[in-house]
């Protein structure tokens, strides 16, 4: 009810204040000469005035017509309290292609996680919907006829996002079951040599272009890797002991790569809780801090795999244990580094057998509703790496051929070089900046495209799920409206499709930059809410019937 008053209010702000000074003026002239009295009819002409300046006010909360729409939003990004900051925004029919809206339409924006859009909708376009990612099993000899592997045994990964516990009852082993499968399938029971986890399929930096160096400390910083597993993340609880002993850490799932030094307490039930995690760049030492109080439920975070390709050799050996396939060997990774003179040729050796990753077209869901940094990152280099071809190393790396393949994308489907500017894929990268109008063209070309389906259901949708899933409730966006969101310390988007109250197919990207709200209770996400929820209760039409 608050925020519905404050949007009626900040809607009529203008025709508001016009009203206030023409009582203030009428005061003047009728109550400040000496010897002037108010009448009844004057009293009723200044209540006529203020009740006609609150229907005005009231009347902008719900925009009828096109004009009125346009004013609405136009009203809303001009208050003072966005003078310093910077609105991006157009809004387009897809049934009729007029713009309804527009503002700095061609001006570049941190678009932070609309990128997404654009990396998914590469995806899709160059791999196709029913596309999938393969990790496979080399060997460069045949087992014996009793189950003997005589060497090594390398897992070969391409960057399947999908082998993780969430979607293995939160058990990591069972989520390698179906490789293992691929192992025994093919008669084997014992290997002599090692396992190798080789992560070379991908050439460059573990972190994307633009990252900063502590996002590596968060789970929407876990390092790119074409040997993934479990998002290369863990889960640590800290829980407490007894009075004045440390705290008790829970890792899941359990691995060797981290090493943690504990140097939390446990303290009186009326003390509070101060748990934080630290880990040195470049080493594999998590530092935990603070304290829990007495009987505290306990604290959760996760943390990002310094090694994922290890950890996933070491729990695929694991796995094998499990069904009694013994490994004599060690567990080794080969990046792409040591495959820079000797890159892996296929045709050398015996596939063994393989697993594949989800369809494209559940990819592109597994990464927009959650907004999955890494996953989108993956796609990326996956997409240069298909692009280069064969096995020549050229000295670029895969992200950047990445990239490179969307702006060819991009120009394909016309959109004018500099419009987009990205260095990695997911969004992370402060140094992404793109335009509302670019964002818009994009949105438009997919809703064309042969994977248009794909595209538009991989979007979080409003009240529901993902990113979206706790806004627009209780509004008419709500069960209607499915965006992309974006969100970094001073950027803030959303942008995608929704129905207006006349039953018209809009298309928006709407973008907001350097803001900063004094009052915490108001959130950049609320202030494009607001403008969400208008065009989903819009009934007039783009037309201007």
């Amino acid at each position: 009810m608050l925020e519905q008053t404050t949007r009626i209010y900040l809607l009529g702000v203008n025709r508001g204040f016009w009203l206030y000074g023409a009582m203030q003026q009428f005061w003047c002239l009728h109550a400040a000469k000496p010897g002037r009295r108010f009448s009844k009819m004057t009293a009723f002409l200044g209540l006529f005035l203020i009740c006609a300046g609150t229907a005005g006010v009231a009347s902008a909360g719900q925009p009828k017509t096109l004009p009125e729409l346009q004013q609405a939003i136009s009203n809303h990004i001009a208050q003072p309290k966005f003078a310093a900051a910077t609105w991006g925004i157009k809004v387009v029919s897809l049934d009729t292609g007029k713009t309804l809206y527009e503002n700095s339409p061609g001006k570049l924006f941190s678009p932070a996680s609309n990128s997404k859009l654009y990396t998914v909708a590469l995806g899709l376009d160059r791999l196709g919907e029913d596309y999938r990612i393969r990790t496979s099993l080399y060997t460069r000899k045949q087992p014996t006829r009793r189950g003997t592997l005589a060497g090594d045994l390398i897992i070969y990964g391409r960057g399947d996002p999908t082998i993780n516990s969430r979607l293995n009852e939160k058990d990591i082993v069972k989520a390698l079951e179906p490789l293992v499968s691929a192992l025994t399938n093919a008669g084997v029971r014992r290997i002599k040599g090692d396992l190798i986890a080789d992560e070379s399929f991908f050439t460059g930096p573990e972190w994307g272009s633009g990252w900063s160096w502590d996002d590596a400390q968060y789970y929407y910083g876990a390092p790119i890797s074409a040997l993934t597993i479990n998002d290369n993340i863990v889960q640590v609880s800290v829980k407490p002991g007894v009075l004045g002993d440390r705290c008790r850490l829970e890792l899941q799932p359990a691995t060797d790569v981290l090493r943690f030094e504990n140097q939390t307490r446990t303290v009186s039930k009326d003390e509070r809780r101060t748990i934080r995690f630290y880990r040195p760049t470049g080493t594999s030492v998590v530092h935990v801090f603070g304290q829990l109080p007495e009987g505290d439920p306990g604290y959760t975070d996760d943390l990002t795999l310094p090694r994922p390709a290890e950890a996933f050799a070491l729990w695929f050996r694991a796995a094998l244990e499990r069904h009694k396939v013994k490994v004599a060997g060690k567990v080794r990774v080969v990046a792409w580094l040591e495959r820079q003179g000797n890159p892996f040729r296929a045709e050398e050796y015996f596939e063994l057998g393989s697993v594949q990753s989800l369809p494209m077209r559940d990819l592109a869901r597994e990464i927009q509703k959650p907004s999955q940094n890494l996953y989108t990152d993956l796609l990326l280099a996956h997409v240069g790496e298909v692009r280069r071809g064969g096995t020549s190393r050229s000295g670029r790396y895969s992200e950047d051929l990445g990239i490179a393949e969307l702006n060819q994308f991009l120009e394909e489907i016309g959109i004018p070089k500099g419009h987009v500017l990205f260095e990695e894929g997911s969004g992370l990268s402060r140094n992404n900046i793109t335009t509302p109008e670019a964002t818009i063209a994009l949105l438009q070309h997919m809703s064309r495209h042969p994977a248009a389906e794909a595209f538009l259901e991989a979007l979080p949708i409003a009240g529901v799920d993902g990113t979206l899933r706790r806004r627009l409730v209780g509004t008419a966006a709500e069960k209607n409206l499915r965006a992309k969101t974006g969100t970094l310390r001073w950027a803030n988007s959303l942008s995608g499709h929704v129905t207006t109250g006349a039953g018209e197919r809009l298309i928006f990207s709407i973008m907001l930059n350097r803001y900063y709200n004094q009052d915490p209770a108001i959130t950049a996400r609320m202030e494009i809410d607001k403008i969400a929820t208008w065009l989903a209760e819009f009934k007039g039409r783009s037309a201007g019937e």
